[in-house]
């Protein structure tokens, strides 16, 4: 079964707490794909992977560039898995694909946005029921990850 971790955003947004998060996974050399709720927001994180932090470099690219299948980081709008990632993160409440070709699934939701709430409460439950192993983190007041259940 497909490890699942729920990252509850409630003391930043995604763009501050998602690249610290994709810079561990490839630093672990793990393929990530990347799930947002549109192509406008992909085109959004794209550019802002790009620019996060001067001293620092990101690589990753989107569905709708060159070399898709080879990018350690691609970030799409579909539930399509272009570059065999094993590590898939979701979120702005984007629809989670089929799991099983994922040895994890980060699941990123905004606390203060009840859509993306009340789906990632749905998620777990269905994810539960299903038997994947499932883990929670909220963020500190400091914005650390504490894991909560």
């Amino acid at each position: 079964m497909t490890e699942v971790l729920f990252y509850h955003l409630t003391e930043s947004k995604l763009e501050d707490a998602l690249p610290a998060l994709l810079e561990k996974s490839v630093e672990r050399r793990w393929k990530v794909v990347l799930q947002t709720i549109d192509e406008e927001r992909r085109d959004r994180l794209d550019q802002h992977l790009w620019t996060f932090r001067e001293e620092s470099f990101l690589p990753h690219g989107t569905d709708a560039g060159d070399f898709a299948d080879q990018q350690p980081i691609l970030l799409t709008a579909s539930a399509e898995n272009g570059n065999a990632a094993t590590v898939r993160f979701v979120v702005d409440g984007a629809e989670l694909p089929d799991l099983a070709p994922y040895e994890r699934v980060v699941f990123m939701f905004d606390g203060y946005d009840n859509t993306q709430l009340e789906g990632a409460r749905a998620q777990w439950k269905k994810l539960k029921a299903e038997g994947h192993s499932l883990t929670y983190w909220q963020q500190s007041p400091e914005g650390r990850w504490v894991k909560k259940a």
